[in-house]
């Protein structure tokens, strides 16, 4: 069949895939691993906060007074006078509730000020995904389909560019030509409504999305030109199907397996840069959110912040676990014997 290319390493699956049930139990086992995982991660973020240098009341207390009976105060509130593992149980018992404490920036709730930020770090970080993905694999296409030719090298020179140039530069670069120099996008600020934000967000989003993009231009271009060199291809150009046809019905599904398998990494790669462009243009969002909170140690803030996006990375993994299944139906969830 024409529809999946034959493997050609030594790997044989065993296990055939019992439909939605199956899909159900892979997700649960997935979830089995996932949780204590979670468990870990919040361990060690608490851990971190826990020993850095310092007084944990005094910085609890930030520019207030700090006198004696103040501090005892702060200490009783907080538990810091209890056992490190004392603490960490009831820190976790607060944070399954969905309490993550009091910032100490306007004594306010975390989960409160997160809700506040997280809708500008999700636009952003959806509209450069969409970007690296949409483009990038675009790109890699073309580049594969003109393998060899001047087209392909100067694909292949944006990736080189756009990589070797970090976020935040890019940012610059395009904060000025585009924003200061032409007065084509807004320098700074979210907008308001989703339209306006979208515009606002556009060189964000472009400037997060160039450091990335050549990821997935170089998977996409490595696997279609692996795959335009299968037999299959070979057959079904014999047959007389059309190029279009051959790449959308056939060579596309194929080499998306890799791609697949890097977009986990890519977004929580955007996620990450995020924090760079978020200060660069001046955005409110959790990266700036969190950059503020470790200038001025608002622990609270800092736990429940990288707590959050510790939590995101797990999901995507367990996100692209499940899309990888799904794009290839010869995966199945079972054992794989070699």
């Amino acid at each position: 069949m024409l529809g999946a290319a034959p493997s050609t390493g030594s790997t044989a699956i065993t296990d055939r895939p019992g439909g939605g049930s199956s899909l159900v139990v892979f997700v649960m086992r997935r979830l089995a691993v996932t949780i204590p995982l979670l468990l870990m991660i919040s361990f060690g973020v608490f851990a971190l906060v826990h020993i850095a240098p310092g007084d944990p009341a005094s910085s609890l207390l930030g520019a207030r007074a700090s006198d004696p009976a103040t501090l005892a105060v702060v200490r009783a509130r907080y538990h810091l006078d209890d056992p490190f593992l004392v603490q960490y149980g009831k820190w976790l018992s607060q944070v399954i509730r969905g309490d993550l404490g009091v910032s100490i920036q306007g004594n306010r709730a975390v989960t409160s000020t997160i809700a506040d930020r997280l809708g500008v770090t999700i636009i952003l970080s959806l509209m450069s995904t969409t970007l690296v993905l949409g483009i990038g694999i675009l790109l890699g296409a073309v580049a594969a389909f003109r393998c060899g030719t001047r087209l392909d090298r100067a694909i292949v020179i944006f990736g080189v560019f756009g990589i070797s140039s970090p976020a935040f530069v890019t940012g610059i670069f395009l904060l000025y030509v585009f924003g200061v120099l032409l007065h084509w996008f807004p320098v700074f600020g979210p907008g308001e409504g989703i339209l306006d934000r979208a515009w606002h967000l556009t060189l964000p989003a472009f400037a997060l999305a160039t450091s990335v993009m050549a990821i997935v231009i170089k998977i996409t271009r490595a696997a279609m030109i692996e795959e335009l060199a299968r037999d299959y291809v070979t057959f079904a150009r014999a047959r007389g199907l059309s190029s279009r046809r051959i790449f959308f019905a056939y060579v596309l599904r194929n080499s998306l397996i890799p791609v697949v398998t890097a977009a986990g990494l890519i977004v929580v790669g955007i996620v990450a840069g995020a924090i760079y462009v978020e200060v660069t243009f001046s955005l409110p969002g959790l990266g700036a959110l969190t950059i503020d909170a470790i200038q001025k140690r608002d622990i609270p803030t800092i736990q429940g912040t990288t707590l959050l996006f510790s939590a995101f990375v797990v999901l995507v993994n367990l996100a692209v676990d499940v899309i990888y299944t799904l794009v290839d139906p010869r995966i199945r969830f079972g054992r794989v014997e070699s």
